[in-house]
């Protein structure tokens, strides 16, 4: 596909000399904004800054016609005031929307977008970070449909699921109380949940040095009256007592949790009556029909 540009910017590439660089404007899962360019001067356009970022350099970029995957990749150095190491580690990064330009730095009117996406795996060296940019296309690659199996493929809470998670009974309010690690802690508000209630949820941080950070729970206890969490990740910042949270509750994805913890077997979206391997080895047997439909091997 042939990309045009504009009038103004065509004259200036079609001239002896041209004052080109590349500016990335990145938007974070959290909606933060931050742009960066190869120049060695900061530029400004539609309201974004572009930081001039010493040691940010981008590899060649890919482009492929039909449906093959436009890449790119983004190495820099870790830094407290744009990118770090701990924003990386929370996630913000993931999947974020990435908007690459090609612009005239000595008049940043002339200017041409020559790529979207967004980027996938990140890599951290130390004090270097190395992004991978994915092209809108990478969307066309991910498999879609539901697989045949015995558990739910539903998310606890989305609209195929259809349970409520602002209802008090899957929803509750936290503190923390004492902390292990930055993946275990103890916590006040929550005795009104029964053990293992939160096991496979989220928790959500309101306040403290990760607020509005997110990380699955993969152990949840309720025993003497001690509330104990356990995260599936180390949180990036540290977890300080008096950290405030919500938990939502977990989902084991099975049919018996389905039915039991939320009576919500309408929805199950896996396949719970799939013959078992003995279904396999079956063979007829004298005197014996199998009525109930349970293992001949019992």
């Amino acid at each position: 596909m042939v990309k045009s540009v504009s009038t103004a910017l065509q004259a200036h590439l079609d001239g002896r000399a041209t004052t080109m660089c590349h500016c990335w404007k990145i938007t974070r899962n959290d909606g933060t904004v931050q742009g960066f360019t190869d120049h060695d001067k900061d530029l400004a356009f539609a309201s974004v800054t572009y930081a001039a970022a010493t040691g940010f350099t981008a590899s060649q970029f890919a482009a492929s016609m039909g449906l093959a995957v436009d890449n790119l990749e983004v190495q820099g150095a870790l830094s407290s005031s744009s990118i770090n190491e701990e924003d990386l580690a929370g996630g913000f990064y993931d999947n974020a929307e990435v908007e690459v330009y090609w612009v005239n730095w000595s008049d940043v009117s002339e200017r041409h977008i020559i790529n979207k996406g967004f980027i996938g795996e990140v890599k951290r060296h130390g004090v270097m970070f190395q992004a991978e940019m994915r092209g809108l296309s990478n969307a066309l690659q991910q498999k879609t449909g539901r697989k045949y199996q015995r558990y739910c493929n539903a998310v606890v809470g989305d609209a195929r699921c259809g349970v409520d998670l602002t209802n008090a009974l899957y929803k509750g309010s936290g503190t923390v109380d004492s902390v292990s690690s930055n993946r275990t802690f103890t916590a006040t508000g929550l005795t009104g949940f029964a053990d293992d209630w939160f096991t496979a949820g989220v928790v959500n941080w309101v306040t403290g040095d990760n607020a509005l950070a997110s990380m699955e729970i993969k152990r949840h206890d309720y025993i003497d009256r001690v509330v104990t969490f356990e995260l599936w990740q180390p949180m990036p910042f540290n977890v300080e007592v008096g950290d405030t949270f919500t938990a939502t509750v977990g989902c084991k994805q099975d049919a018996g949790t389905c039915s039991s913890k939320f009576e919500n077997i309408a929805n199950f979206r896996g396949f719970n009556l799939i013959p078992g391997p003995d279904m396999l080895l079956f063979y007829p047997k004298i005197g014996d029909d199998n009525l109930d439909g349970g293992s001949l091997f019992a």
